[in-house]
Order: structure tokens, then C-alpha cells, then sequence
């Protein structure tokens, strides 16, 4: 096979990685660092650059290390508003996917509030259980009708 069509196969992306690719990337990281009892900032660290991995993009770098920097901060939000789960009940993917839209919600001015939830949202639908997506809406649906207001005393 030559490179041409090995560059036009199913499957195969060139060019800039988008967000919503970047966002999953981001969740696998800090899933992965969750269940290694690693920092996930350390362990992203370790992958930037490495040619043993796929590359990761810039946005996947702001999720990981944001939410890294300001993880007590959405952990405290996380756990006053899961009604009913704490932090250790919840799924590990769950918790990472809640983490990444908290912090998009929260601390990105340039994702839309109803996009951070949506995105959320779709992540949990792709990577975790039929439950989790509703889990995730309710969750960071109730925190987004309080975003202005936690802005403020972030």
C-alpha cells in the first residue's frame, strides 16, 4: 500500500484534532490517572511528545492541566450538588467526564454554557453507562443554572 492510500483509509485524520476529540482524550487521561493513582498532569506530562502515543492536542493539554490546578475547587462543586453520590460512589468515568465539563463550564469563557453540558453529555453516552449521560445532564444541568454566580467566588 502506498502512502497516498494509506493517508485516505477510514480512520485516518490529518490536521488539527477537534474538541470534542480533545475533550475524550482529556477524560481517558484523567480516567486513566484515576485508576493508576496518578497525578494527571504528571501522566500528561509523560505523553506530550512521546511517539508512542497518538499526539495530543493543545486542548486536551488546557482540560487536563485546568482541571488538574482547580481540581479541589470542582471536586467541592461536584460533591455539594451530585445529590445523593458522593465523590468515591461515583464511576470513575463518570467523575472524569463531570470534571472536564465542570471546568469547561466554569473556568472557559469561550464554550458556551449549554456546549460544555452537551459535550459532557455525549462523552458519557460514548464511554461509560446507558445511566451516566442522564447522571452527567443532571448534575452539570443543575450547576449551570448557578454558573454565573459561582463564577464570581471562583
Amino acid at each position: 500500500m502506498n502512502d497516498e492510500s494509506r493517508s485516505s483509509r477510514p480512520g485516518r485524520r490529518r490536521g488539527p484534532v477537534g474538541r470534542r476529540a480533545s475533550r475524550q482524550r482529556a477524560v481517558e487521561l484523567l480516567y486513566e490517572a484515576a485508576l493508576r493513582g496518578a497525578d494527571p498532569v504528571t501522566l500528561l506530562s509523560e505523553r506530550v511528545g512521546s511517539t508512542a502515543v497518538d499526539p495530543i492536542s493543545d486542548y486536551t493539554i488546557k482540560l487536563v492541566e485546568g482541571v488538574g490546578e482547580n481540581r479541589e475547587r470542582i471536586d467541592e462543586v461536584l460533591a455539594e450538588h451530585a445529590q445523593g453520590w458522593s465523590l468515591e460512589r461515583m464511576p470513575p468515568v463518570d467523575l472524569a467526564v463531570l470534571r472536564v465539563g465542570l471546568y469547561e463550564l466554569l473556568w472557559l469563557d469561550d464554550v458556551p454554557d449549554p456546549v460544555a453540558i452537551d459535550e459532557a453529555v455525549g462523552i458519557a453516552k460514548q464511554l461509560s453507562t446507558d445511566d451516566s449521560p442522564r447522571f452527567v445532564n443532571g448534575v452539570l444541568g443543575r450547576i449551570g443554572t448557578i454558573a454565573d454566580r459561582l463564577r464570581t467566588v471562583l
